[in-house]
């Protein structure tokens, strides 16, 4: 039996996260994951790929998601009334077009002077419908696929082990940004004999997951990206790890490094850190 150790969701896809004792999983994933997004005056998403400064940005949202607070070193706070009636505009995410509620200029200009590109602000509209794909299909916000990412702390207590013996410096679990982080251990950082989850990458295996309220359904590896090379506190690139290590253990056939998994919801429920993660169903790992 594992439990959730950790939940976050990133109000502003590519910027900081969120940490949480509890939250609603909606069909998009936790409430409020990836609802906004900052993209280019042509309406082309920015990414930490990109522009690694997004993750200085730190958002607050009320929890009716009413209003936004944005936050970064050395500039004042932006607050802001969220709108979502405005007009719609065509944003392009991944080369696929969505569209995107314009959160005004003052959230632009702000945004523009953080990221030193000339940048806007968009939200989710209410009738955004998405299909994500996988194992499981679902829907989400502007997450880069599907509604939830999950890693077992297994799973990066051997990717650190791996980097000590290249003397590699250990990496935080925000390298990664995980929405739900499981555990098997009495203790944090700890693990139970024989439960499974002492394995690293459990979380490949399972497909049918029960927490709290809420039941999730296996969808995909999730494939890792340059991102996981930005130091998620200054938003610097701290260079060849953790793509250089998992490359020579967890390659995916499709191409790229496999670092957790990710999940769509099949039930919408409640979550709280401390909640037993049940799986209904296990498979095979497709690594």
């Amino acid at each position: 039996m594992a439990r959730v150790v950790e939940l976050s969701y990133y109000p502003v896809k590519g910027c900081a996260g969120t940490s949480a004792t509890e939250a609603l999983v909606t069909p998009a994933g936790l409430a409020h994951d990836r609802s906004f997004m900052v993209v280019s005056e042509e309406g082309v998403y920015r990414t930490q790929r990109r522009d690694p400064r997004l993750a200085v940005i730190r958002p607050a949202l009320t929890a009716d998601g009413e209003r936004l607070t944005l936050s970064a070193p050395g500039t004042e706070d932006l607050h802001l009334r969220v709108d979502t009636t405005g007009a719609r505009q065509k944003v392009d995410l991944f080369g696929t077009a969505y569209q995107g509620i314009d959160q005004g200029d003052t959230a632009a200009d702000w945004l523009s002077e953080v990221l030193r590109a000339p940048s806007r602000l968009v939200r989710v509209p209410p009738e955004h419908d998405r299909v994500t794909d996988g194992m499981t299909p679902g829907t989400s916000g502007y997450a880069d696929s599907c509604a939830l990412h999950v890693v077992s702390r297994s799973t990066l207590g051997l990717l650190n082990r791996k980097l000590s013996e290249r003397g590699a410096s250990p990496l935080p679990m925000n390298r990664f940004r995980p929405n739900i982080v499981l555990d098997g251990g009495d203790e944090p950082g700890g693990r139970n004999e024989g439960d499974g989850w002492d394995e690293p990458h459990t979380e490949d295996r399972v497909r049918h997951l029960r927490i709290g309220d809420a039941e999730l359904g296996y969808a995909k590896l999730a494939i890792r990206c340059a991102v996981t090379l930005v130091e998620q506190e200054s938003g610097d690139r701290a260079g060849p790890e953790p793509l250089r290590t998992l490359a020579g253990y967890r390659r995916a056939s499709e191409g790229g490094v496999a670092f957790g998994a990710k999940f769509a919801v099949l039930r919408p429920g409640r979550v709280a850190v401390g909640d037993d993660a049940v799986v209904t169903s296990w498979g095979e790992s497709e690594l």
